[in-house]
C-alpha cells in the first residue's frame, strides 16, 4: 500500500463530522428523521483508527487542518455493538441517539497533538425500509487527545491495541 494523504483517505467532505475527543470520552448524538418512524432501519456503527504524519490547526478556531497531512498507517477495523450504542426506543418518533464509545482507541500517544496522531474515523451507517433500501452514512473524524489517562508514547511503535500498528509504504 501507499501512503495516503488526507484528501484520499477521506474522499471528500460529504457527511463528515471532525471532533476532538479524549480517548475515555463518549460523545451522543441524535438523529432526528422528522416524525418519520424508522423503527424498522438497520444500524451499523464501525471505526479505525489510522496515524497522521501532521496536524496543523486554525489559531482562532482550533480546527484541525490536515491539509498537508498523510496517513502514515493504521490499525484494525474495529465494529462497535450497536445494541449498546444505537438507542432506537423512540424510532417510532423519528429520533434515534448514536453514542460514540470511549476507547476508540487504546494505545499510546504523544502529548504534543501536532505530530504521528491518531485519528479515528467513527462510522454511522443506516438502512431504509424502502424497496430497494437506500444506505447512508455519516462519518466523524475524531482527533485522539492526549490526557493524563493515556500511555505517552510513539503510535507507530504501538503492537497491542487493535491488532498494533500497521504501516503504510512511502
Amino acid at each position: 500500500m501507499k501512503l495516503l494523504d488526507w484528501k484520499q483517505f477521506i474522499g471528500g467532505a460529504d457527511q463528515i463530522i471532525s471532533l476532538d475527543m479524549f480517548p475515555k470520552e463518549q460523545r451522543k448524538f441524535t438523529y432526528q428523521f422528522g416524525n418519520t418512524s424508522v423503527s424498522g432501519y438497520t444500524w451499523d456503527i464501525d471505526y479505525q483508527t489510522v496515524v497522521v504524519n501532521n496536524i496543523t490547526f486554525n489559531r482562532t478556531t482550533g480546527e484541525p487542518n490536515y491539509a498537508n497531512s498523510t496517513i502514515v498507517g493504521y490499525f484494525d477495523v474495529q465494529q462497535a455493538n450497536v445494541a449498546q450504542y444505537v438507542d432506537t426506543s423512540d424510532a417510532a418518533n423519528g429520533n434515534v441517539t448514536v453514542t460514540i464509545p470511549a476507547d476508540r482507541y487504546t494505545g499510546n500517544i504523544l502529548p504534543n497533538a501536532r505530530t504521528k496522531v491518531p485519528t479515528t474515523c467513527f462510522s454511522v451507517k443506516w438502512t431504509d425500509t424502502d424497496s430497494p433500501a437506500t444506505t447512508n452514512i455519516h462519518r466523524y473524524i475524531i482527533t485522539e487527545r492526549y490526557t493524563a489517562e493515556v500511555t505517552i508514547g510513539d503510535p507507530t511503535l504501538e503492537t497491542s491495541a487493535q491488532g498494533g500498528f500497521t504501516a503504510l509504504d512511502s
